[in-house]
């Protein structure tokens, strides 16, 4: 399950409560841009229409050898889910505060998926404790490492 596309940005700014594994619907060009790696989903997000999730502002850039049937870079794309899934999607994203983005894009079988996140706003202070934790974390990880090397 190699990524394709990441965004490092959701994990710092929300606190991730759920995840779930949609696919996408892609054409041609678009699935040949995403195999060159060329896209990103930074500042994209997800809406819940009429019983249907769709993906807004996931930029894949056109397909260099494409040609007049080439894809719009920042078109919606609809993502393939179970009734059930949408109808908690629903729910949760429903909630003040929460908003749903995609967290990856990765291969399975052959198959573009997209790994959709659940997740409330951190504020300013939540997000200096994640980077003080990590720092600790690193340096913990050296000392040990020191250690085994010096013996």
């Amino acid at each position: 399950m190699a990524d394709i596309l990441n965004n490092p940005k959701a994990r710092h700014d929300y606190h991730i409560l759920e995840t779930f594994e949609a696919g996408i619907v892609l054409h041609g060009t678009e699935v040949k841009s995403l195999r060159a790696g060329r896209g990103q989903i930074a500042d994209a997000f997800a809406r819940v229409d009429k019983d249907e999730v769709w993906l807004y502002n996931a930029h894949i850039d056109e397909y260099s050898h494409g040609n007049l049937q080439n894809h719009v870079p920042k078109a919606p794309r609809k993502l393939l889910l179970h009734k059930s899934e949408i109808r908690k999607l629903f729910e949760l994203a429903s909630v003040k505060g929460n908003a749903l983005f995609p967290l990856a894009f990765y291969w399975k079988n052959g198959k573009v998926k997209v790994s959709l996140g659940v997740g409330k706003g951190k504020q300013q202070f939540d997000k200096r404790e994640d980077l003080k934790k990590k720092d600790a974390d690193r340096e913990v990880k050296r000392a040990t490492m020191k250690n085994v090397k010096g013996r």
